[in-house]
């Protein structure tokens, strides 16, 4: 007897695939902190205000659609 999963191996590929974008948008977004001694510009650089939310937010989708595909039967 078969079992059935919510989800077939697509759906688990996907899902990994979508936490590994939000982990390298996470990444995107470290760096240097401001200190009360020492103000570090970057943390107004593009990458980490504009590049790795977007990045985030894609691997967010994707996550979602992960979840909601309907596994070919």
């Amino acid at each position: 007897m078969k079992k059935k999963f919510a989800f077939d191996k697509v759906n688990y590929i996907l899902l990994a695939v979508g936490m590994l974008i939000v982990i390298i948008g996470f990444l995107l977004m470290t760096g240097p902190s401001t200190t009360p001694d020492h103000f570090e510009p970057d943390i107004f650089s593009a990458r980490r205000i504009k590049v790795a939310p977007v990045v985030c937010l894609i691997g967010f989708v994707s996550i979602i659609y992960a979840v909601m595909r309907k596994p070919k039967n």
